[in-house]
């Protein structure tokens, strides 16, 4: 698997996935406000993935500072927080990752400056070490409900690419791969941005488990032809209810779903889950640049540019549509997470 996200030679190293699936290219981050551009601009997405480069955005931004109290150095990395904080806000991984490295810098208010810098970036490479063995623990419990021989509709991209390494939702289908399990995947195309197209559909040839693409209204007529088995999808944000906010698109593939007996689970970590939101109606849902829709790229114009255009990047399940949530701990009914999880 190619990194996601790296601390190397003093920066922060992304998979620039802007780029996918035509060239595999990275940039070199050697400051936060170049970790910022990449999480707003979609250069790296996905909810654990963003956390960890926020993370990191924050260990980066620390080392830029020239300050010899702790005070001083204190509201430095604070403001850092809150700037890499406003770049999107559906994902909770990305305030539970800056929370936690604001929780070690005031850990070591009494240590020298030049040390909490070095604490910093250690506190962001044990987030994305503990995201990737999470992830495979995931993967483990959620491979016990693919049978030999079945075939999984997934959407968006919530594999390698979405977390620090071996992903949410694609995890637990690789991890059903690994166990020698003769699983097909379908990919959505998830429009307007096509992460399942370009990322994880190319995701899943590099590790050679079988994908077949189509196009998002494609879904409900494989599921009648009884060609679909179960969905796996993975979630930005999992309210207390267990309301589910995920790329565009989940919750008509959810209905979907529920219409054809098929089960429908989300895949998340537990950074995911927000026990502070009560439902899927308090999530904000960021909504993005007409372009998206009305362009492929930025460019090649597929509708009148002057057309009005309404383009949320996210939607909500509620946890009635939902089959079971997996996470490192198990796989819970959507009702059970806020007991589960609290504390």
């Amino acid at each position: 698997m190619v990194p996601t996200v790296e601390w190397k030679n003093g920066a922060v190293r992304l998979l620039d996935q802007s780029k996918l699936p035509g060239a595999v290219e990275f940039l070199d981050c050697r400051d936060y406000q170049t970790v910022a551009d990449a999480i707003r601009t979609l250069k790296v997405r996905g909810a654990p993935a963003i956390g960890v480069t926020a993370a990191m955005g924050v260990a980066l931004g620390a080392h830029t500072i020239i300050a010899t109290d702790y005070p001083t150095f204190s509201q430095a990395v604070l403001k850092i927080c809150n700037e890499l904080a406003a770049t999107r806000p559906t994902a909770v991984n990305l305030f539970w990752a800056i929370e936690r490295m604001k929780q070690k810098l005031e850990s070591l208010r009494t240590e020298p400056i030049s040390a909490i810098k070095q604490a910093l970036v250690a506190e962001s490479q044990a987030i994305l070490e503990e995201d990737i063995a999470l992830c495979r623990t995931m993967g483990r419990h959620g491979a016990e409900l693919i049978r030999d021989g079945e075939t999984v509709l997934t959407h968006c991209n919530a594999g390698s690419l979405a977390t620090a390494g071996y992903g949410t939702a694609l995890g637990v289908i690789r991890a059903a791969w690994e166990q020698g399990k003769k699983i097909n995947v379908i990919a959505d195309e998830t429009r307007p941005v096509l992460q399942g197209a370009r990322l994880t559909a190319w995701e899943l040839m590099q590790d050679q488990i079988p994908v077949t693409l189509i196009t998002d209204n494609m879904a409900g007529s494989l599921m009648r032809q009884g060609k679909i088995h179960l969905c796996v999808v993975g979630a930005d944000r999992i309210a207390a209810n267990g309301d589910v906010a995920n790329k565009i698109g989940t919750y008509s593939v959810a209905v979907l779903a529920k219409a054809h007996n098929i089960p429908f689970y989300v895949a998340a970590p537990y950074s995911t889950i927000d026990l502070n939101t009560k439902s899927g109606d308090e999530i904000p849902i960021e909504e993005r640049n007409p372009s998206e829709v009305t362009t492929i790229h930025g460019s090649h114009p597929v509708a009148p540019m002057d057309v009005p255009v309404y383009n949320p990047a996210f939607d909500v399940t509620p946890a009635e549509l939902i089959t079971g949530i997996i996470t490192e701990r198990g796989v819970f009914k959507p009702q059970e997470i806020g007991e589960q999880f609290l504390g």
